[in-house]
């Protein structure tokens, strides 16, 4: 192995690194750059893109600290096409340093394909990192907001605590097995000490602040309320989806030995009925919360942390079927949160605000916006035929069979009574649109083309994804090892 095969092994990290120093510099040598910086970012993603399907469909470098798989590669793809509908809902960005905030934006993606193509942990908390300080100044970009300084403060300050857990975590895994690759891990994990169950647990909890699991979700509210709308939509969106990934990658492979039983009739000590735990109350916490808020990016925060619950069914579940399910359905959410942050960011630029009053008569204002928005919802809410009906339904159904004895029905139960109650906040937004008026009709919202044509095509994939679900969950199950 020599430098020419691991640079054209990580070609698409090198690409969006170099495009990332072009944009920043093109942002820092002119103050009006922002429609250029948008074009070579934009173009910088699907280059990377492009090289991301070039690759050998197998490889591995340094025991796994470079990992090229079918699936890595799926995913890779995905994080790609959510930050370029990003670049393109950030085109308007009230902000002189455009530059900079794209050159942060690609490296996040950077990061998050560190974190998708790694089966080391050290590598992978080098991902979490980079992605994490990346997205931290993100949150916090508008400086004539004091709610996004705040917004990156609290991000910034529950985000260190969170990579301390994990790093303490990965320490006292490697002290116990003396191994960082997943793949080595877990033949020497044999009997669970404390030691070893305290790093695993400390690990667990600091991905379920990234996935924003109760309780430790106590940032989102408030950042993706603060953050401007287009980091908050990646935040919300490509974030999550890596995450989830790595997540599943590190219980499946490293900690598979140590799964346990969430079963309630045959708990087992294990991983499995801690996240099991963490699903339930993120439910709980997040559908009922959300039924408290007259914000709709705050309503989004909170309906985050339920799906993050309904995500995680699959993991406790484990094997093929439910880590297949996790990764549709936390695909289809992401591109579902990055449309919903699209049209909220539109709004609030017209009306100065995102409460649900300024949603009031958006269907006469933008009727495009406003049909767009009920896609986004509905799929939320689960409505056929759109992707998030068939993602639930896949997720419920692999959690229901995949335990002997339907032993996960209590989850499965507290699933459904969430997702019940979600269709009441959800459909609350889409009355405000629909049916309440304003005071005074206010002007038809002036949108630009690319941006309400990113927001249609969201909306068009999660139409494609609901009614033709087996062209993804192919390529999902097909690539599982």
């Amino acid at each position: 192995m020599n430098y020419w095969d691991l640079l054209r092994l990580a070609a698409p990290e090198t690409i969006l690194v170099v495009t990332a120093l072009i944009v920043l510099a093109l942002g820092l040598a002119s103050d009006r750059a922002a429609t250029l910086c948008s074009g070579v970012a934009a173009a910088g993603l699907l280059f990377a893109s492009s090289a991301v399907l070039m690759l050998p469909p197998e490889a591995s470098l340094f025991n796994g600290m470079l990992v090229i798989t079918p699936l890595i590669s799926l995913f890779k793809v995905i994080c790609l096409a959510l930050a370029f509908f990003t670049v393109i809902l950030s085109r308007k960005l009230d902000s002189p340093h455009h530059g900079e905030y794209l050159a942060l934006l690609l490296l996040a993606t950077v990061g998050l394909m560190l974190l998708v193509g790694s089966e080391e942990l050290l590598v992978i908390f080098i991902g979490l990192e980079l992605t994490g300080l990346s997205l931290y100044v993100m949150a916090a970009f508008d400086k004539t907001s004091r709610q996004s300084a705040e917004a990156g403060l609290k991000y910034f300050l529950f985000g260190s605590t969170a990579s301390a857990f994990t790093l303490f975590g990965i320490s006292l895994i490697y002290g116990m097995t003396g191994a960082t690759s997943l793949a080595a891990i877990a033949p020497k994990l044999g009997a669970v000490t404390p030691l070893l169950a305290a790093g695993i647990v400390m690990t667990l909890i600091g991905f379920a602040f990234k996935v924003a699991a109760a309780p430790f979700h106590l940032w989102a509210p408030d950042t993706y309320q603060g953050a401007p709308a287009s980091s908050a939509a990646f935040i919300a969106s490509a974030s999550k989806v890596a995450s989830f990934f790595v997540l599943g990658k590190i219980i499946l492979v490293g900690f598979g030995p140590a799964q346990g039983s969430a079963a309630w009739h045959a708990m087992v000590a294990g991983w499995s009925p801690l996240l099991a735990v963490l699903s339930a109350l993120s439910i709980l916490v997040g559908n009922f919360a959300a039924l408290a808020q007259t914000n709709v990016r705050r309503l989004l925060a909170y309906s985050a942390v339920a799906h993050a619950g309904y995500t995680l069914l699959g993991l406790v579940v484990g094997g093929r079927e439910g880590f297949s399910a996790t990764l549709f359905y936390t695909t289809t959410y992401a591109f579902t949160l990055v449309g919903a942050f699209g049209v909220v960011g539109l709004v609030r630029r017209e009306t100065g605000g995102d409460d649900f009053s300024h949603f009031a008569g958006l269907r006469q204002r933008s009727p495009w916006l406003a049909g767009c928005m009920a896609v986004f919802m509905l799929s939320l809410a689960g409505i056929p035929p759109l992707a998030g009906f068939f993602g639930k339904f896949y997720l419920f159904s692999a959690a229901l069979h995949g335990a002997p004895s339907y032993g996960l029905l209590w989850l499965v139960a507290l699933a459904l009574l969430g997702s019940l109650i979600s269709f009441y906040y959800y459909l609350l937004v889409l009355k405000v649109i629909f049916v309440d008026k304003t005071a005074s009709d206010g002007p038809a919202l002036q949108v630009d083309f690319l941006q309400r044509a990113s927001i249609a095509v969201l909306a068009l994939i999660l139409l494609l994804l609901g009614l033709f679900p087996g062209g993804l969950v192919w390529q999902i199950t097909s690539s599982l090892p």
